[in-house]
């Protein structure tokens, strides 16, 4: 029997969907982080850790890619089952609800504390602070760059999966057969192919790409960042079924994660080296330094795939319950994190325990989240959950409950 028609009697992937699960817990961790590592963000700790950059940057350079990948992949098993359009429908009821939701009532009390720490005096009361958020009258600048409302905050990665899927839909309705050339493409790929060429392509944006167009997250003129994105949707899109593809993966796996490892070095020594404010170091590193990102890149997540599809094979309630849950999980973890971060900071703990409190209170955050949520009706679709009928709630196993 052909080797692709047996591997679509497969319902799903278990590997994809553990990888997804994990790719979430990573990013709640590294949101955590964000809040203590010197860099950038909304809210800040008063005393930043230095040595957490290396840290953060174990899966700063390929979490988001890989999440794109995963939801490519997501994206095939759900688009074999109905038309474009339909496809189009189920999306955007799945996707612009939430996104909507989360920038009107969600991500706001992010920005409210972003100001209070950056502008003080400058948000007033929470009410009043919202109807300026709405009607992006708020005005709120520092240094000459001014926060502008409404906005999406961390639901970026929603709405660009949002127009990915749309553009997807449109490939599939008008072009059906170029699709199916280019996964025959990538089937016949040789196994080493599955890792070098991804490098060099990622090398070749990064270093073509980033200086032109640096990644912003606005939708509009972030075109290294959607070429980088919608590639790698478009890759999961196109090997999630391929059985041949999944068992290279298998057998780069140690070969990937060495190059993951030695491009981790190479750029994290590079930018602990570099990091210092106004350093700029010379233009062939940098080019040279981008080209080893990509190496990291995608050598971290060839080696995801690979160990994930050797590895996650089963699966069960408890995957059942944190692939529904961990959506609503996405949405709300940031907030969660910038409010608790804010309110700890003031407190004067012990750094360690206070980083445990945090983890501990976004956990328990996001869990209550999707508990009320999954059992709310009207709250669901707003959290990017199916509504549910009386029957099937009904007959709900109680570990999904």
């Amino acid at each position: 029997m052909n080797s692709d028609l047996s591997d679509r009697t497969a319902l799903r992937r278990h590997d994809l969907d553990w990888i997804r699960v994990g790719a979430f817990g990573l990013l709640i961790l590294y949101h955590v982080g964000m809040f203590y590592v010197p860099w950038d963000w909304h809210v800040k700790s008063p005393h930043p850790v230095e040595w957490l950059e290396p840290v953060m940057m174990l899966t700063n350079p390929w979490r988001l890619t890989l999440l794109f990948l995963v939801s490519g992949a997501a994206t095939r098993f759900m688009a074999e089952k109905m038309s474009p359009a339909t496809l189009t429908g189920m999306r955007t009821a799945r996707l612009l609800p939430p996104l909507l939701f989360a920038m009107f009532v969600i991500v706001p009390p992010q920005s409210y504390f972003q100001v209070v720490e950056a502008l003080p005096g400058q948000a007033g009361d929470y009410l009043h602070f919202w109807g300026r958020y709405a009607t992006a009258s708020g005005h709120w600048c520092k240094d000459g760059e001014c926060l502008t409302t409404p906005t999406w905050n961390h639901m970026w990665f929603v709405a660009y999966l949002f127009v990915y899927t749309l553009v997807l839909a449109s490939l599939l309705g008008a072009a059906p057969r170029l699709m199916k050339r280019a996964e025959a493409a990538l089937e016949r790929l040789p196994t080493w192919a599955l890792l070098a060429a991804p490098i060099v392509f990622l090398a070749l944006i990064r270093v073509g790409m980033l200086s032109a167009f640096p990644e912003t997250h606005a939708l509009f003129n972030d075109w290294y960042n959607h070429a980088l994105s919608f590639s790698a949707f478009l890759f999961g899109f196109l090997t999630a079924r391929s059985e041949r593809v999944k068992q290279a993966f298998i057998a780069l796996r140690w070969p990937a994660l060495a190059l993951a490892v030695l491009g981790w070095a190479g750029w994290a020594g590079y930018a602990w080296i570099w990091r210092a404010d106004g350093a700029v170091p010379p233009e062939a590193l940098r080019l040279t330094m981008r080209a080893v990102y990509a190496v990291d890149q995608w050598g971290a997540i060839a080696a995801v795939l690979g160990f994930g599809a050797r590895h996650l094979t089963r699966g069960g309630p408890v995957l059942t319950w944190l692939t529904l849950a961990v959506f609503p999980f996405y949405i709300v973890h940031q907030t969660i994190i910038v409010v608790a971060g804010h309110t700890l900071a003031k407190l004067g703990l012990w750094q360690p325990l206070e980083a445990a409190i945090l983890i501990g209170v976004t956990v328990a955050g996001c869990l209550l989240t999707y508990v009320v949520v999954s059992r709310v009706g009207f709250l669901r679709p707003l959290f990017g959950l199916k509504l549910q009928t009386r029957s099937a709630a009904a007959s709900r196993p109680p570990a999904l409950a």
